[in-house]
């Protein structure tokens, strides 16, 4: 029997774009998602590369660090999101 994961990939989404939310436009660097939304950095890395592909977050890089921010549609999609998971609990549905 297989090991089920703690979290699936779309609860793993849903808390790198609130790490991204909490940062607003500012935006924040990796670690500091990795470390809000209990990933290693590699995995917080992968999600936010997806983010971005999907044009839900941007990345801006200065002279030290890249700087991670969600966007207006990742913001609507989050929304979507939480709305979802709500009914979902409601029906008592695991996903």
């Amino acid at each position: 029997m297989s090991k089920q994961p703690y979290r699936s990939e779309l609860g793993m989404i849903s808390d790198v774009l609130q790490v991204a939310m909490d940062y607003g436009r500012q935006g924040t660097i990796i670690t500091t998602i990795a470390r809000r939304a209990n990933l290693s950095h590699y995995t917080a890395t992968d999600k936010c590369q997806k983010l971005i592909d999907f044009g839900l977050m941007e990345s801006k890089a200065d002279k030290r660090s890249t700087f991670f921010t969600i966007t207006e549609k990742g913001i609507r999609f989050y929304e979507e999101l939480q709305r979802f998971t709500e009914t979902v609990q409601a029906i008592r549905i695991r996903y």
